[in-house]
């Protein structure tokens, strides 16, 4: 059974970069022309991911709570390049900060800097806000949610690592509300490997934090809603409350 749970994850990722080059080229000329075509692609993209993973690999995305609109920061758990797939499906102006070396990807860099992701060149990370936090107050970069990862990286499901600063800089820079989001998608769909396992792998939007708090009071109150919910939708996806106390033991 698992050889041909393997055997559908390769055929899984296989179509899927076919699919982002296929739509990559159909949307070109609108996106070249506006950033809305930029958008569709990436959102319909997105949408056709979450159908074919399911159909081919049995694994069910389901999103719960208020997607956000209009101008706000998304402040999400990152255990994979599923949780971010599932984001860019529903939001309708989704930006990143993104690895400086995805700028150089076919079809998904440009993409990428056309919807106004935003490159980080690792270990430069506070210059890179910086300088998107200018674009911003220049009206240079387009409008919509900003996506950020808290933590910087993928993180195993039950693994702990710090908070970052950047989170609280563009908190606290911007103004905006953030809206934290947990997930379980890790579950399903590892941070490294072949394997997409079947389930239901979830996000969900959480209750905004309003602007204006104390960078220890953001912190603190980001890390708990993100973390409590995302470990109580990974026992839900069967992860056992043993499995997360002994990764967080050995992280």
């Amino acid at each position: 059974m698992k050889a041909l749970h393997y055997i559908r994850s390769v055929i899984f990722i296989v179509q899927m970069y076919l699919a982002m080059l296929v739509v990559g080229v159909i949307c070109l000329p609108w996106a070249v022309v506006s950033r809305d075509g930029a958008y569709a692609a990436v959102r319909g993209y997105s949408r056709y991911v979450r159908w074919s993973l399911r159909v081919i690999c049995g694994l069910r995305t389901e999103v719960r709570g208020e997607v956000p609109t209009g101008e706000i920061v998304i402040a999400s758990k990152h255990q994979s390049f599923l949780d971010i797939i599932m984001i860019t499906s529903v939001v309708d102006r989704p930006k990143l900060i993104m690895k400086n070396s995805l700028r150089y990807m076919p079809v998904l860099g440009w993409y990428g800097l056309r919807i106004g992701c935003v490159p980080v060149r690792r270990g430069h990370r506070a210059e890179a806000i910086h300088a998107m936090m200018n674009a911003v107050h220049d009206g240079n970069a387009p409008s919509g949610q900003l996506i950020i990862f808290p933590q910087g990286t993928r993180v195993a499901p039950g693994a702990k690592l710090p908070y970052k600063v950047g989170a609280l800089v563009i908190y606290e820079e911007t103004g905006q509300y953030c809206v934290p989001v947990a997930a379980n998608v890790g579950l399903f769909w590892p941070r490294q490997g072949l394997l997409r396992r079947p389930g239901l792998a979830v996000i969900e939007f959480l209750p905004p934090i309003p602007p204006g708090l104390s960078r220890p009071e953001f912190r603190s109150t980001l890390e708990r809603v993100i973390e409590t919910r995302s470990n109580e939708l990974m026992r839900e996806g069967g992860f056992g409350a043993d499995e997360l106390s002994g990764h967080h033991r050995g992280a």
